[in-house]
């Protein structure tokens, strides 16, 4: 008789509960802060879109040496047009909490960051050489 009446209490507890954990939501002015940064990321993004042709050419002939002269403006073009695109999705549809969070789609997220050259951090290090008194 008592695990009938068990079984009921137990619901009603579990009713009254969830939610308040699911109000553990973020506080509107957060959503706001973070709708705002991805406006002004998609604005900025599609205004600054065209710098990544000096700069993809820049990381190809650092990456490639003298073929990086043909390859960078090719890269240069594609990437401008992506972070372009980019950039008009994330203004357009800055209400949106997608991808994630209001998370950036791509990375890096803006075309002044990524200018330093890319390490293998694969490769191990050299044994340190002892010098001989």
């Amino acid at each position: 008789m008592k695990s009938r009446q068990l079984l009921p209490a137990l619901l009603l507890v579990i009713l009254l509960v969830m939610p308040c954990i699911a109000s553990a939501e973020q506080p509107p002015e957060r959503i706001a802060e973070k709708m705002a940064i991805k406006l002004t990321r998609g604005v900025t993004n599609l205004v600054t879109s065209v710098a990544e042709l000096p700069k993809q050419t820049v990381l190809t002939v650092r990456e490639m040496g003298t073929p990086g002269y043909v390859v960078g403006p090719l890269k240069g073009i594609g990437m401008t047009l992506y972070r372009a695109f980019i950039g008009a999705t994330e203004t357009v549809f800055f209400l949106v909490p997608q991808p994630g969070y209001y998370d950036p789609m791509m990375e890096p997220v803006y075309v002044w960051q990524g200018w330093e050259p890319k390490y293998d951090s694969s490769a191990t290090p050299a044994p340190a050489v002892e010098e001989k008194k």
